[in-house]
């Protein structure tokens, strides 16, 4: 009989880690062999423990997926990561894959695409939705929006107002405006809250969860 399949689950939420433990203490050849609830202690444990996949939560309260990837493949340059994303129009999805993590999922995925998930890393094979295929290119926005249209983003994501936002840059109302115009065309909005609500959910601006 093959050796399981090591698995260890780094995601801040019980609820999802129990649900990945389920899974797998109810499938043929697959074994969590711990859980992490942070970034500090799941790179300890990928150092330790030398799992065969780490199944790695896309957001944490303070950092995403992308930003400690190269902490995770330092620890195990061998390391093959699954993301697991609440969205799948995360734009924190396409960073992350390019980083060379191996598989997208997400958090609603079923039992069936979780173990298929972990079985084809196994195999040494690599899938990504074609949703997300067609959307690497173009990082779901990030290079439509100038440098300017991505700042006035982040102070309307800020509660800032259009005269505010003008007198914070030093430029008109009139040209807040027309940025502003910009950015819906670009991500296909229809107003300021509809922006702000958008670009937070797609990862476009972090904020803290």
């Amino acid at each position: 009989m093959p050796s399981p399949i090591r698995i260890l689950v780094i995601d801040r939420q019980e609820s999802v880690r129990r649900g990945v433990r389920a899974i797998a203490e109810a499938s043929d050849n697959l074994a969590i062999i711990d859980e992490a609830f942070d970034e500090r202690s799941g790179v300890e444990k990928v150092r330790k423990l030398q799992p065969y996949v780490v199944i790695l939560a896309l957001r944490f309260p303070n950092f995403c997926a992308s930003d400690v990837l190269p902490t995770f493949f330092a620890a195990d340059p061998e390391a093959e990561i699954i993301v697991l994303a609440g969205h799948s129009d995360d734009a924190e999805i396409p960073i992350a894959l390019k980083i060379r993590a191996l598989e997208y999922l997400s958090k609603d995925t079923s039992r069936a695409q979780l173990k298929a998930a972990i079985r084809r890393i196994a195999a040494g094979r690599r899938f990504i939705p074609k949703a997300v295929a067609e959307k690497l290119g173009d990082d779901f926005g990030l290079e439509e929006l100038t440098q300017a249209e991505m700042n006035i983003l982040r102070m309307l994501v800020g509660g800032m107002s259009n005269r505010e936002i003008a007198f914070a840059l030093d430029i008109s109302d009139n040209t807040v405006k027309s940025h502003l115009r910009n950015i819906f065309g670009k991500l296909d909005l229809s107003d300021r809250v509809e922006a702000a609500t958008t670009a937070i959910r797609r990862g476009l601006v972090r904020v803290n969860l």
